[in-house]
């Protein structure tokens, strides 16, 4: 089993920044593939980012929304995948959520068998 943590969520003006983390426990992560949903009010979940291994290599992808502006990284001394998020705009207010998973493809589709409770973060005008 492996359990999430997310911290770092808070309140930003608009055009600043933020980091989140997330905190694995139960076993090492450092081979699964990791990632960042949110939910903004009212709507629907989306993908914001993920990482994932592959032939010796990580691999990042990003929702076109939030490209060039946020980047997910990760720490696998720490056990922690991380999302530093520049230049927020109010759109990016939503609740953050890490998510886990043993294959590659899964959790950038939303079908990671882990995930945290999420961290709040609301940007203002």
């Amino acid at each position: 089993q492996v359990q999430l943590e997310e911290s770092g969520g808070g309140v930003v003006q608009a055009g600043g920044s933020l980091r989140l983390s997330c905190a694995a426990s139960g076993r090492s992560v450092s081979s699964y593939s990791m990632g960042w949903f949110r939910r903004p009010p009212g709507k629907d979940r989306e993908f914001v980012a993920a990482i994932w291994s592959a032939q010796g290599a990580y691999y990042a992808d990003y929702a076109d929304s939030v490209k060039g502006r946020f980047a997910i990284t990760r720490d696998n001394a720490k056990n922690t995948v991380y999302l530093q998020m520049n230049k927020l705009k109010s759109e990016d207010t939503a609740i953050y959520s890490c998510a886990a998973d043993p294959q590659s493809w899964a959790t950038k589709t939303g079908r990671a068998e882990y995930w945290g409770q999420g961290t709040q973060v609301t940007v203002s005008l």
